[in-house]
């Protein structure tokens, strides 16, 4: 596919937006975009902590605990990946709004059709369809909220909504206790599923409301819309006490981009950026797809509790959001590289001292999950710093596609692996086969660190326009 271009428009559109002051209309979009992470968490969780209940006889599927968190995870990764792809490259062409519309329906059809598993192959099916709705969130969501919150806050809002994913985690893995043990083996985990459906539908009721991109209307040509959704926020907000906008902007306005121009984008124009967002995705979906699918395994093991996981996962979740609500902050003041590349190596470190203490056999069930409350509290504002990064350093009309293609390769490499690698060594029972799965996330988020430290971008309180401009944008504009 070529690019078509359609003439030329300029706009203070991107100014506008930034110097929005923080507002009720903003809680809107955090509400109706941010809070599916809450869903995600949700999800995720629920099945990891599920993986023991699924297994036993009586459940109505034939499955065992190992296919819950080794296959089923991959295919729900593999899911996500592809959906993250497919539905990514329909949000830079269709617009973000359709699109997080589209891939929340998908999710909730998905999940519901779950919670009627009557036998592995089914459940299978459906965990990677569940996926593929929530990769295409992914991309569809971080688009629109960069582009929507003011740069000034666009740090903490991105990094305290892509953790708010520990919100979900934690009530899922408490939800599961009396779904477990108060209800029999066969209704429990549908009753579980179906919770995250009606959840589901909340969050797409308030999803209505919330507009499509300006940034993305006035580049495809609809300027006069982007214009009238600024001016009804304006509005809202109280037009007279705002500062007039000083910078303007020109563009080609364009129907559709390439894929050669995308590809070209991020392999020849940015290929420091690409090798960044890569290094910060491998890092952050290996760690936290194995633990999260795993941990219960984890503790089914090596200290035989399969029915009160909930209890200790809503603990290492509490510590994940926590990280981003605390740290988030820092990342617009203290700025993105210090703190990205400290995150992503303090939480390597703390991790390679937790697979030392568990081999030693010093660690129970409390203390262990106490030592990965402190590795994710660190590793969790880097993580989600990771789709901060790729959703603000790429341009405009690729932003979708940038943030679903790190999302796919990255989640692909250490999402799918994670899971299957931390199964099968947990599997064993060998207390040293488990150390080395946490030695493993641990390099590969050092990794991601170092990667940051040299290769790392300062886009704090800048302009999504600073930081890449826009492939339409025209050589030459008219002063401000």
């Amino acid at each position: 596919m070529s690019d078509v271009e359609t003439g030329t428009v300029t706009t203070k559109v991107p100014a506008r937006l930034d110097r929005l002051p923080w507002s009720r209309w903003h809680w809107m979009i955090v509400i109706g975009l941010g809070t599916v992470w809450i869903l995600d968490g949700l999800e995720v969780t629920i099945v990891g902590n599920l993986s023991a209940q699924l297994a036993k006889p009586g459940s109505g599927l034939d499955i065992t605990q190992a296919q819950v968190a080794g296959v089923a995870a991959a295919l729900y990764v593999a899911g996500a990946c592809s959906g993250a792809l497919f539905f990514g490259w329909l949000t830079d062409k269709f617009g973000r709004k359709k699109l997080f519309i589209i891939t929340l329906v998908v999710y909730l059809l998905a999940t519901l059709m779950t919670a009627f598993s009557f036998s592995a192959w089914w459940f299978f099916l459906f965990r990677f369809l569940t996926g593929f709705g929530i990769g295409g969130e992914y991309a569809a969501i971080n688009s629109a909220i960069d582009e929507l919150i003011p740069s000034r806050h666009r740090g903490r809002i991105d990094i305290i909504i892509n953790g708010s994913y520990w919100l979900g985690a934690a009530g899922g893995a408490l939800l599961t206790v009396p779904l477990l043990n108060d209800l029999p083996v066969n209704i429990g985990w549908r009753v579980a599923f179906g919770l995250g459906v009606v959840l589901g539908l909340a969050i797409l009721l308030v999803r209505r409301n919330v507009p499509e991109s300006p940034r993305w209307l006035f580049i495809h040509g609809r300027g006069d819309e982007a214009e009238k959704i600024v001016d009804d926020i304006e509005h809202d907000i109280g037009k007279d006490d705002l500062p007039e906008p000083q910078q303007s902007m020109t563009v080609h306005t364009r129907k559709s981009i390439g894929f050669v121009r995308i590809a070209h984008t991020m392999v020849a124009l940015y290929p420091k950026r690409t090798v960044l967002g890569l290094s910060l995705f491998i890092g952050q979906a290996f760690l936290y797809n194995a633990i999260t699918f795993g941990y219960a395994q984890i503790l089914s093991t090596f200290y035989g509790i399969d029915t009160h996981t909930g209890y200790y996962f809503a603990v290492i979740a509490v510590g994940n959001f926590l990280g981003p609500l605390l740290l988030g902050h820092l990342f617009d003041t203290v700025g993105r590289v210090p703190m990205i590349s400290a995150t992503y190596l303090g939480s390597g470190v703390l991790l390679l001292g937790t697979a030392w203490l568990f081999n030693q056999g010093v660690l129970t069930a409390v203390t262990l999950t106490a030592c990965w409350c402190a590795v994710l509290f660190v590793a969790s504002a880097g993580a989600s710093s990771a789709y901060l990064t790729v959703s603000e350093i790429f341009p405009m009309e690729t932003r979708a596609m940038a943030i679903a293609f790190f999302f796919a390769i990255g989640t692909a490499a250490g999402g799918i692996a994670g899971p299957l690698v931390f199964a099968s060594l947990v599997e064993s029972g060998v207390p040293g086969d488990t150390a080395l799965a946490f030695c493993i996330g641990a390099v590969v988020m050092i990794i991601g660190g170092l990667v940051e430290l040299f290769l790392g971008v300062k886009a704090e309180r800048k302009g999504l326009e600073e930081i890449a401009a826009p492939l339409s944008k025209a050589e030459t504009e008219p002063a401000a």
